[in-house]
């Protein structure tokens, strides 16, 4: 075979694309051979500096996925055949293949030309790919960032919360973030008396109504025992006791679940309240709806068994305690309607005693002394909601929440004072104008030295501190209620 032919030949074979970093490389080859200096300079200035200048700032995972979009798109039955040997002495042509059999070949397929277009703005992992690339069981765990960790213990996950890029969020616990252990027990005793497949529902029930904590229900006994017993002018009928009694705690559940639903929009930005049952999505607006007509009906069903004045004034103590909620939304003083719609109580609890009587009137069985302790009480609600909202007032504040603790601001604890103040002055003409005995003051001297408490936790203003306060005036209400009763006792 003469040179001429196997140069012939050789043009053929190099037609032929190899893989390698050579491929491609004898189509250019043969190309060149009708292509001058000039232009064939200019070609490879243009094509070869480009790709090498990407390769040079492509990131690992930018060589992976290269990688890996080639090993798609080449084609699988590919196959590649050496070229023939060339006699010995014969000098290859211009069309004759670089890359000769002695050459070494690349055992790397590199990607054809037509292969896709892969980004190289991918995030740097030092050889991993990134998170939403990897497979679901190889993902590593990705820490909670510190308002997702606080977020996490408030709904009971405590310690070090952590979640994984693909898992769900922590289900919010069953129990707010400032349920005591104590509250706990409450409520545990509380499901004891159900059967066992109904205690998880009624569990969150139990926590949307406030039964695993008692102090509310408290806040609103006292007063309402304090005019059963002032009005009475001693022991009051055991049978308006149980009723009222009974009537608080339906009242202050129903007031709990028309808050809560009231509050579903803030109660997920403010970290102490976000578990709570329809905060969390554990009971639906609808369901917490019909639970609040269900237990005004109970409550009414109650008022229906005193008399008819006291079942008029029922629908006005309604009527508050379905407006407080909402008041947030536009007044400042939603801790006024507090107090108003708990000391409600107090009117009705005078008509319950004393509007039983033939021909009564209005004025005799809603006397002063009834509405001077109704002020009375109305102050005290504004103190110790004011304390509870002063808990809550930044998150209020970001949410768009009002409130007295907001409307005081850094004159909180000035006025407080001041409200303290008016509420002694208040106790003090309850006492001279229901010609009571010297041992009710010493009730009132408790409740005065239990504002000087308050004012010193409250002094830095610290949200467990304030809490602690507002907790005391537990024992406040009970103070009082105890100087009325010995009061009384000895006055007979």
């Amino acid at each position: 075979m003469s040179a001429k032919q196997d140069a012939k030949q050789d043009t053929h074979i190099s037609t032929v694309p190899t893989p390698g970093p050579e491929a491609g490389s004898a189509t250019a080859v043969k190309q060149d051979t009708h292509t001058n200096p000039a232009q064939k300079a200019t070609r490879d200035t243009h094509t070869n500096s480009t790709p090498r200048a990407t390769a040079a700032v492509a990131s690992p995972a930018t060589t992976a996925a290269r990688s890996v979009s080639a090993a798609v798109a080449a084609p699988a039955n590919t196959s590649v055949s050496p070229p023939p040997p060339q006699p010995r002495g014969t000098a290859p042509g211009p069309t004759q293949p670089i890359a000769s059999a002695r050459s070494p070949q690349p055992t790397v397929a590199t990607p054809p030309t037509h292969s896709a277009v892969v980004p190289t703005d991918l995030p740097d992992t030092d050889g991993e790919p990134p998170a939403f690339l990897q497979p679901a069981r190889t993902r590593k765990a990705v820490p909670l960032t510190k308002t997702e960790e606080n977020a996490a213990k408030s709904r009971g996950k405590a310690g070090s919360a952590k979640t994984t890029a693909q898992g769900k969020a922590p289900a919010a616990a069953a129990h707010p973030a400032d349920a005591s252990a104590r509250a706990r027990g409450v409520l545990e005793t509380l499901l004891r008396l159900l059967p066992q497949d109904w205690r998880p529902a009624a569990r969150d029930y139990l926590v949307l109504m406030r039964m695993d904590r008692p102090i509310g229900a408290l806040l609103l006994l006292w007063p309402t025992w304090w005019a059963l017993w002032l009005a009475a002018g001693d022991f009051p009928p055991p049978y308006l006791l149980v009723i009222f009694t009974l009537g608080v705690f339906l009242m202050r559940a129903a007031g709990c679940v028309i808050n809560d639903y009231a509050d579903r929009w803030l109660d997920p930005q403010v970290e102490r309240t976000r578990g709570r049952p329809i905060a969390a999505g554990r009971v639906t607006p609808r369901a917490a709806l019909v639970l609040f007509i269900t237990l005004l009906v109970l409550a009414f069903g109650l008022v229906l068994l005193t008399n008819a004045m006291t079942v008029m004034l029922s629908f006005a103590g309604a009527a508050l305690a379905t407006l407080y909620p909402f008041a947030k939304r536009y007044t400042h003083l939603p801790q006024v309607v507090l107090g108003a719609a708990f000391g409600w109580s107090i009117p009705m609890a005078f008509a319950a005693v004393k509007g039983s009587a033939p021909m009564v009137t209005w004025f005799q069985a809603l006397p002063p002394l009834c509405w001077l302790l109704f002020i009375a009480n109305v102050v005290w609600a504004t103190i110790y909601d004011t304390e509870y909202a002063m808990v809550d007032r930044e998150e209020d504040i970001a949410a768009g929440s009002k409130s007295t603790a907001i409307l005081f601001g850094d004159d909180d604890r000035m006025i407080l004072g001041v409200l303290m103040g008016t509420l002694t002055l208040a106790l003090v003409f309850v006492g001279t104008r229901a010609n009571l005995h010297w041992t009710y003051y010493l009730g009132v001297a408790a409740a005065i030295g239990l504002c000087a408490w308050q004012q010193y936790l409250i002094r830095e203003r610290e949200r467990a501190a304030c809490f602690a306060a507002f907790r005391t005036n537990l024992w406040l209400g009970m103070a009082i209620w105890a100087g009325i009763c010995l009061a009384l006792a000895l006055k007979h």
